[in-house]
């Protein structure tokens, strides 16, 4: 059996040509060689950070951070930034395994735990992308509805036909890939750009409402949302995704090499992250200034935002604006989903699927309580259960935080790459905040 011919990885063993993560896509993207500018080698090294950061600010963030500001104001600005510092961190220490390696998430996982433990992991992460995925459809729903009238049901099916669309971008390379998504991204923050000028905040209240209050952790209300803008935010899947997709690079698989390819990629990442930050914390400072303390500070509906954001700002493109953006989001938040699902699947338990049958079983299963609740509830229970499908992916986070920092953690896995005592020091407690957080959302859940 032929093996990969390149150094090995840090842990001395070697990479089999069909255990490659993404095989197809492996080292497929060329890097100038060492006489290029660090620029121009910076820039080959730009896109990961952006699929990753499509996850920061999907249709469940919308929902999350709707209510955040319509209910509470500014007050939640301060999770949005807590939760945008523990991913940069996070995303980080992903890139960081995946470079370091040449195994993602999920293959280190199955090389280094029992089998009943992957299984757990697996079903767990499984469970997140299925809830990840259940946003995508009601936000793609959401906005053909908005935008061309189209029934919600019907836009739920329509949005299962996307897999086609993964599937040319990853035929023609992965950097139209990547150039479709930064596109989209960029489309997303100039919308809310516009949408947070014509909002026009108070500056010292926003200011105010990056700093924490205790409230946020007494009050269970305020709590339940602040737990649903992490799920939102720091998402399981994307740390399985981020430590494959950096493998995509033509680096020197050298000591040296690697060092380089890791801090192109952390910046990549952080720069994307920042991204991320503003989009999350232009829709709930936009949400604060148009709701919150008035007739209207109970919104919590996508449909709710986008009749009442034009009359109440006072700017007639702005719903416009709001639904384009819903339906960029979704769009872009299908490709990173058929990603992680195929890395997941392939990862834990070497099944390979056609990543269109992997695409439409996955959709299938959101689909389902999507047309279930809106049958049973009407179109109105569709906001509740965006809202509900963000505390399950949080839920999730721990079952791929603790993994990804022991590994980083661990010199004989890593080597010279392993992260410090003091790095390590500061993820676990990044991972200690999540596990107490939905520790927490759960004891508040029984209580009430």
């Amino acid at each position: 059996m032929k093996l990969w011919s390149t150094p090995s990885s840090p842990d001395g063993s070697h990479v089999r040509l069909e255990e490659r993560s993404l095989s197809t896509l492996f080292g497929s993207v060329g890097v100038p060689s060492g006489g290029a500018s660090a620029f121009r080698r910076f820039l080959a090294f730009v896109g990961p950070g952006y699929l990753v950061s499509v996850g920061y600010m999907d249709p469940g963030n919308w929902a999350t951070d709707l209510q955040g500001g319509a209910g509470f104001g500014y007050q939640l600005l301060s999770v949005i930034l807590l939760s945008n510092i523990m991913a940069v961190i996070l995303q980080a220490l992903s890139a960081r395994l995946g470079i370091a390696t040449d195994r993602d998430l999920a293959q280190s996982c199955r090389d280094y735990f029992p089998r009943p433990i992957n299984l757990l992991l697996w079903l767990a992460c499984e469970l997140a992308i299925i809830a990840c995925d259940l946003a995508e459809v009601i936000g793609a729903a959401i906005a053909l509805q908005l935008l061309f009238g189209l029934p919600l049901l019907a836009g739920a099916l329509v949005s299962a036909l996307d897999a086609f669309l993964v599937l040319g971008l990853m035929g023609r390379g992965f950097r139209y890939l990547e150039a479709m998504i930064i596109a989209l991204l960029m489309v997303i923050a100039l919308c809310f750009a516009v949408q947070l000028v014509a909002a026009a905040p108070l500056v010292a209240a926003v200011v105010r409402g990056f700093i924490p209050t205790t409230q946020i952790v007494t009050d269970p209300k305020m709590l339940y949302v602040a737990i649903g803008i992490i799920g939102a935010t720091v998402m399981p899947h994307n740390l399985y995704l981020h430590s494959s997709i950096v493998q995509t690079r033509a680096y020197e698989r050298t000591p040296s090499g690697r060092r380089e390819a890791l801090r192109w990629a952390t910046l990549d990442s952080t720069i994307a992250l920042t991204l991320a930050l503003f989009v999350n914390a232009a829709i709930l400072i936009v949400a604060a200034a148009a709701f919150h303390g008035g007739p209207h500070s109970d919104v919590a509906e996508l449909e709710d935002a986008f009749r009442l954001l034009s009359p109440v700002l006072g700017m007639g493109i702005a719903s416009t604006l709001f639904a384009v953006a819903l339906l960029a989001a979704g769009t872009n938040s299908t490709i990173t989903g058929t990603l992680a699902g195929q890395i997941v699947m392939e990862g834990f338990v070497r099944l390979r699927m056609p990543p269109w049958a992997r695409r439409l079983l996955t959709r299938g299963l959101a689909i389902l309580p999507v047309i279930a609740a809106t049958v049973l509830f009407g179109d109105r229970s569709v906001g509740k259960l965006l809202m509900f499908s963000q505390v399950v992916l949080s839920m999730q986070l721990p079952f791929a935080v603790i993994p990804l920092v022991w590994f980083v953690s661990n010199r004989k896995r890593m080597g010279a790459f392993a992260i410090s005592r003091g790095s390590a020091a500061v993820a676990w407690v990044v991972a200690a905040i999540i596990l107490v957080l939905n520790l927490q959302l759960l004891y508040s859940s029984f209580a009430g």
